[in-house]
């Protein structure tokens, strides 16, 4: 169990110091004070971690490409072009809730800030850790960017430039670059045409080989860009909300379609409910006539309620005598869960691996389904375990070769060279995914295994 808000438990010294100092005889006043802290304890917000649960949703690609280049610093767009870009995006990302979205940084080379995710707080995350002190190239390069696009795996994108467009000239090599893939373009034009110069860290201006001012300015060349892919070009509105909504209309004017993914997300179940139940029943209690109809009322509406608490309470046991390597008091513990859940399979499952009985081990991972390539690989990684300590040596080939299909795994690599062995060999030390306790996400486990 964990707090969320822990902090509200200073309250408690005060009002325990006054419940010492209240006189025995004042019951009622007794009762108040642990009404009083029931609440204190609602509001620190207790919860029992769960772990990952998969969730289908519908979200389009989406991917940003921010300029990062010198010329970002100038102040036409207050302010800066730069600030103004983050400010852009983090409006997106907070409107653009389900949607995949990918980040790249680019100057003459472009930089991946973070994969495909759905999880937006990532991307915020590494949109903010950017430095620009820390980039030292002053030039910028569309084609670059766009020949690293066009490398990726073609699906249906949006594709958001971020730009003031450099000094790129070449039409036809910028269209040539993108023929191959299926992206719809929004261009994000930031500067102003008669075009401004550009302020270093010392306060001084910005000055090219020569010692002439810089003077950077819109490329008119993302305008012909923009209209030659059949995108849109947009320009900064007065403010970023307003060019966050132009650029939604651009999305929502593509013929690109959301696609079903699977999410995983990190769940709680919440318990505040509890202590916030027992302080009105105890203030009912106290105050009201009909404190036995409100306890038959509370008793018959928490069942379901409470079966849940006890099942999560259970499954958590369970993982902690797993890993004391308590194995029979594992098995009794879930045998307590009456709900049926994938992670208690799961649990089951390696619980029977820890003691030998391989052939129910393998039928509980057989029974699990999952439509996650990373959930499967570890069942046909466990189910692969379980064969070979039965030395069924053939089956166990069939399935750590059907987990490295699915990606790269070292563990079931090596032990499917070291099963070629022991068909020679009769003995060898091979491992297995343990169960993962709900706040430790460190090993390979039923925590994530929910679909």
């Amino acid at each position: 169990m964990s707090l969320l808000y822990p902090q509200f438990l200073w309250l408690l010294i005060p009002f325990g110091l006054l419940f010492l100092y209240l006189k025995p005889n004042l019951l009622i006043q007794r009762v108040h004070l642990i009404i009083l802290l029931l609440l204190v304890f609602t509001l620190t917000r207790p919860q029992l971690q769960k772990g990952f649960q998969e969730e289908s949703i519908e979200a389009k690609e989406v991917l940003i490409a921010l300029d990062v280049s010198y010329s970002m610093r100038a102040t036409d767009v207050k302010p800066t072009r730069y600030d103004y870009a983050k400010a852009t995006i983090d409006t997106l990302l907070r409107e653009n809730v389900q949607d995949n979205i990918m980040l790249i940084a680019f100057t003459t080379n472009p930089l991946l800030l973070s994969p495909p995710t759905t999880d937006h707080i990532l991307v915020r995350t590494a949109l903010n850790a950017l430095d620009l002190n820390n980039i030292l190239t002053k030039g910028t390069s569309l084609e670059k960017l766009f020949k690293k696009i066009s490398s990726m795996k073609k699906v249906h994108r949006e594709l958001l430039l971020i730009t003031d467009g450099g000094e790129e000239k070449d039409l036809k090599r910028l269209t040539t670059a993108l023929e191959d893939t299926d992206i719809h373009l929004t261009i994000l034009a930031l500067g102003s045409k008669q075009g401004t110069t550009i302020p270093t860290e010392d306060g001084s201006m910005l000055k090219d080989s020569d010692n002439h001012l810089v003077v950077s300015r819109i490329n008119p060349l993302l305008k012909e860009l923009a209209q030659a892919m059949n995108g849109t070009y947009l320009t900064a509105s007065g403010n970023p909300q307003s060019t966050s909504d132009a650029i939604n209309r651009s999305f929502s004017q593509s013929h690109l379609e959301a696609k079903r993914v699977n999410k995983l997300h990190y769940t709680t179940t919440e318990l505040y409910q509890i202590p916030l139940l027992l302080a009105l029943l105890l203030f009912l209690m106290l105050h009201t006539r009909a404190s036995k109809y409100l306890l038959i009322l509370f008793a018959l509406l928490g069942i379901p309620l409470q079966a849940s608490f006890l099942d999560t309470f259970y499954l958590d046991q369970a993982y902690h005598s797993y890993e004391a390597k308590e194995y029979n008091t594992t098995k009794r513990i879930l045998a307590k869960i009456e709900t049926p859940s994938l992670q208690k399979q799961f649990a089951l499952a390696n619980t029977f691996y820890k003691l030998h009985q391989y052939k129910k081990a393998i039928a509980l991972y057989s029974a699990i389904h999952s439509t996650s390539a990373s959930v499967k690989q570890k069942l046909y990684y466990n189910i692969a375990n379980a064969y070979a300590m039965q030395r069924a040596y053939d089956k166990a080939k069939i399935y750590y070769t059907r987990a490295l299909q699915l990606g790269d795994d070292e563990d079931a690599l090596h032990n499917l060279k070291i099963i070629a062995l022991l068909k020679k060999k009769k003995r060898a030390e091979l491992g297995i995914s343990h169960p993962k306790s709900q706040s430790n996400d460190s090993s390979k486990s039923n925590a994530d295994s929910q679909s």
